[in-house]
């Protein structure tokens, strides 16, 4: 039965992640403003405009065209769909898929899954002529070339990070889309925002700066509720 109380909190493998959870956040913020993680930065924002394209195609949309920019930013075009999912998709989304990879991190298996073929379409789906721009497409070649190496020390060497790799994406997955929704809709009033947008869809007496902190705690959430999922799981 899974330890929901998290009683006899924490045994080693417990404490390895918390640890790492801790490390890599520090890093993440120490590096924030370097070159050396636009790569991952990049990753976040692919994944924000990928849910924003999984929303519409649910909702019986239609995805025109995915670009991921040099300088951090993204826009998916689309046409028909839900509108009031389909915007919300991307921050949402994105933070997601940061929880999806830290808990997947937890299991050397569920990390090769998430690592291996299951997880590539993702990244395959950039060179469809949809992708439109050869940053998103080059971020795609690189990230397999990089998973690829990984894997072949995981599976053929004593070096056998993983777990790791999988975990420092999720964390910084899950603290990018905090920060962006922070940065975007929080701090500053970006007119052409998806919170703004969705103000003008949505009946609800909320305009793009309430839609903004609303998301941001649902981000927040997200990663809360990744570390305690994942302290379960290790229990």
């Amino acid at each position: 039965m899974p330890n929901w109380e998290l009683k006899n909190c924490c045994d080693k493998d417990q404490k390895i992640f918390i640890a790492c959870v801790a490390a890599f956040t520090v890093v993440i913020f120490v590096l924030w403003r370097t070159f050396l993680l636009t790569p991952f930065k990049l990753i976040t924002v692919f994944l924000h405009e990928a849910s924003h394209a999984i929303a519409c195609i649910l909702t019986c949309g239609k995805v025109e065209g995915i670009q991921v920019h040099a300088n951090e930013g993204g826009v998916t075009q689309t046409r028909g769909g839900a509108y009031w999912i389909i915007l919300p998709a991307g921050y949402l989304g994105s933070s997601f898929w940061g929880m999806a990879l830290i808990l997947a991190s937890t299991n050397l298996l569920t990390a090769r899954i998430a690592a291996g073929p299951d997880f590539y379409p993702f990244f395959f789906a950039c060179l469809h002529p949809l992708s439109k721009k050869w940053t998103l497409r080059g971020l795609c070649i690189g990230f397999i070339i990089f998973i690829a190496v990984i894997w072949v020390l995981q599976e053929k060497t004593t070096v056998h990070i993983l777990r790791y790799v999988i975990l420092f994406i999720g964390v910084m997955n899950s603290l990018f889309s905090v920060y962006d929704i922070y940065d975007d809709l929080i701090s500053r009033r970006v007119h052409s925002s998806d919170a703004e947008k969705f103000a003008e869809v949505c009946p609800c007496p909320c305009n793009g700066f309430g839609w903004g902190v609303i998301w941001g705690m649902i981000s927040f959430a997200f990663l809360c509720a990744s570390l305690y999922l994942g302290l379960v799981i290790l229990s």
